[in-house]
């Protein structure tokens, strides 16, 4: 979701820009929450993350109808798409359940994937420092996933299911933002519809699937809590996905990355005060091999 900045931005500007920034990763760190709680009405993640980015997309297209017209002429946005959907998929139904700090750690593997997919779909060169920010997220990562008792033997690799979707989500966010770099001369309408549309297609058809083989419970009945919660959430969403284009179109590229790496810490004070993570020696150390990863990529100029 980052988009390159403009040029130089008057002060008042620029500290709305960042405040814009601020409220996307507020949003997405402590997005953890609402889905637990409208959990508890009922409803499952996947169809709770379908049915708040399709509601979304209704709002998109009932405000720029044209931006249809453009996703479906433009074949690569369908990839985007594809992305988008993914990796809201992943992250909403892993944070849903699954211990918060340790799913946003491993999520924010970011900086290893966008390296080697950069590398395979734009011809990027892996440089010296594109190299020494993969081995200090690969390290960070072995460190947060490294078996408590290593007697045991077991590979570093993810214990549940939790952190297997956020790995699966941290690849496909990181194909996410390549695509949006590539597909940069694209309207900014199109490009949030292909996401928000990608997050209720994949949301829903996982969702689906996985009740018709009884792992999942339909929708229930129409209620008005779990109903106008979800109102909510689309609103909210939809909110801050639009505040993050625009604070990146007023920012440099790099100020604007390491501003959304808040959402680490958002999520992490907000899971420890609410008891939904942990944060052990070994989580703290990979959490700054990975944060410190992700802040090099964003500031470093290869």
């Amino acid at each position: 979701m980052i988009a390159p900045g403009a040029g130089a931005v008057a002060a008042p500007g620029r500290w709305l820009a960042v405040a814009a920034l601020l409220f996307n990763a507020f949003s997405f760190g402590v997005s953890w929450w609402p889905f637990r709680q409208i959990g508890a009405l009922g409803l499952h993640p996947l169809w709770l993350t379908g049915i708040s980015y399709a509601l979304a997309v209704a709002l998109l297209l009932l405000w720029r109808p044209a931006a249809l017209v453009e996703l479906w002429r433009t074949p690569s946005l369908w990839a985007l798409m594809l992305a988008a959907g993914v990796t809201n998929a992943c992250f909403n139904w892993a944070v849903s359940f699954g211990d918060v700090v340790r799913v946003v750690l491993l999520f924010y593997l970011m900086p290893l994937w966008a390296v080697l997919l950069a590398w395979l779909l734009l011809g990027e060169r892996v440089s010296a420092r594109g190299a020494l920010r993969v081995a200090l997220a690969l390290a960070g990562a072995l460190v947060v996933l490294w078996p408590a008792d290593a007697a045991t033997g077991a590979w570093p690799l993810p214990r549940n299911l939790a952190e297997t979707l956020a790995m699966v989500g941290g690849i496909s966010f990181a194909l996410n933002n390549v695509m949006l770099r590539r597909e940069a001369r694209r309207g900014q309408v199109a490009r949030s519809l292909a996401m928000f549309l990608g997050g209720a297609v994949v949301a829903l058809l996982l969702a689906g699937l996985l009740a018709q083989r009884g792992m999942a419970a339909l929708p229930p009945a129409a209620g008005w809590a779990w109903m106008l919660a979800t109102a909510g959430l689309a609103l909210w969403f939809l909110a801050a996905n639009l505040a993050l284009q625009h604070g990146a179109a007023l920012l440099p590229a790099n100020t604007t990355s390491v501003i959304l790496i808040t959402e680490v810490l958002f999520a992490t004070v907000s899971a420890l005060a609410l008891g939904a993570g942990t944060l052990g020696p070994r989580e703290g150390l990979g959490a700054l091999m990975i944060i410190g990863a992700a802040v090099l990529a964003a500031v470093q100029r290869d």
